[in-house]
């Protein structure tokens, strides 16, 4: 089995699928899968992906997982008594071959509550399966050789004292033996540099911080359940930090672009939280724009937090720490390219909401690829409602 354990995934399933058994526990959800990646045969290995899901389901989570998620302060008694009775439903999640030759479909589709955690570990499955027949004989020299050069980019810095990154590379991994040694690896190493990882289990195993808040899906559910679509950002922050009461608070801004982000992060919203997540768009422009829109609305921007996640590298990185040093606290997450760097072409797979409660939903960030709705009308009626330019 890839997984063991249903811990192996982001911190933020966990605290979004709280916000929904507390407030949206009859919600009824979509996910699509798509592969970014031209070219690549992943229905060869439909089998091996299915014996794999079906293991997932039925997984449960046992007393020592249970006494950990205790264990983090924002988790709640009542949540992690659910957990306990909780497997991921079999029957909701559907993979097949594609119509077009070569690639697959998955589809998940039921309760938000009992699917919301199959997205990460099936996307971790589909690559695992994927590398492990493709590239039977890994390269693990430079693989480790690659992951040296970059934590010497921090380490042998005396500038980067103050920076911190985390990995996020769980849904790309190139496999989890790999994900393990690229965490434990850091943590060895990197000291105070390293800030901890999104994978539950690996901190759990390893004793190390998880870290994470929302997702994109969460802001699109609630485009169909909020009180009307044009307030359904404000909706979902105000829902955020009726749960959290200050925890968690970093928030997501490309749901629907960073315009729209700022017309709705007043300054409520700015004292509120912590601060906010990068993941489209130019990520100079943005922090610039949030530093700016912070000092504009009498937040004081160097109490704030500002989190890098978009396709990050550690060179990368160092740019925007160096460009917002001394101005605001920064801090990194990145996935595929410590997860999944050991010479070969990673793959690009999502799996995206795509309907919650019998309506489309939709994401529309400032980097246009990222956008996923099988529904155009619905796209076009929501870049109208957020005054956002078309496609």
């Amino acid at each position: 089995m890839i997984i063991t354990s249903l811990l192996d995934t982001d911190l933020y399933k966990f605290s979004m699928m709280q916000v929904v058994l507390h407030h949206f526990p009859a919600a009824q959800v979509e996910y699509r899968y798509k592969c970014r990646n031209p070219g690549i045969n992943l229905a060869i290995y439909l089998d091996e992906i299915r014996a794999e899901i079906h293991s997932l389901c039925q997984l449960r989570f046992t007393d020592e997982e249970q006494k950990y998620l205790r264990g983090l302060r924002f988790i709640k008694s009542d949540f992690v008594d659910f957990l306990g009775l909780f497997h991921l439903p079999e029957k909701c999640i559907v993979v097949s071959e594609s119509a077009v030759p070569g690639e697959i479909d998955i589809c998940v589709k039921g309760p938000w509550l009992h699917t919301i955690l199959f997205e990460i570990p099936v996307l971790a499955i589909v690559n695992e399966v994927y590398f492990r027949n493709e590239c039977r004989q890994p390269d693990w020299v430079e693989g480790r050789k690659r992951l040296q050069s970059k934590m010497h980019l921090v380490t042998d810095d005396p500038a980067m004292a103050e920076f911190r990154v985390a990995e996020y590379g769980t849904r790309r991994r190139f496999s989890k033996q790999w994900h393990e040694e690229v965490m434990t690896t850091m943590r060895a190493q990197m000291g105070p540099n390293f800030a901890g990882t999104s994978n539950v289990w690996l901190a759990m195993l390893h004793g190390v911080t998880p870290l994470g808040t929302m997702g994109h899906e969460y802001l699109q559910a609630c485009q169909a359940l909020g009180p009307r679509l044009r307030d359904s950002q404000v909706f979902a922050l105000e829902i955020w930090a009726k749960e959290y009461r200050g925890d968690l608070g970093i928030a997501l801004s490309d749901v629907y672009g960073m315009d729209a982000f700022l017309r709705d992060f007043d300054m409520y919203f700015c004292k509120l939280f912590d601060g906010a997540r990068h993941d489209s768009g130019d990520p100079f422009v943005w922090g610039e724009r949030l530093l700016a829109h912070y000092a504009a609305n009498r937040a004081d921007p160097r109490t704030k937090t500002l989190v890098f996640s978009d396709s990050l590298t550690i060179p990368r990185a160092i740019e925007l720490a160096r460009r917002f040093a001394g101005r605001c606290k920064v801090s990194f997450g990145i996935g595929t390219n410590l997860t999944n760097d050991l010479g070969h072409e990673p793959l690009q797979i999502v799996m995206k909401m795509v309907r919650c409660n019998d309506q489309p939903v939709a994401k529309v960030s400032d980097a246009p690829e990222k956008t996923m709705c099988d529904d155009a009308a619905y796209l076009a009626y929501l870049r109208q409602v957020f005054k956002l330019p078309p496609a």
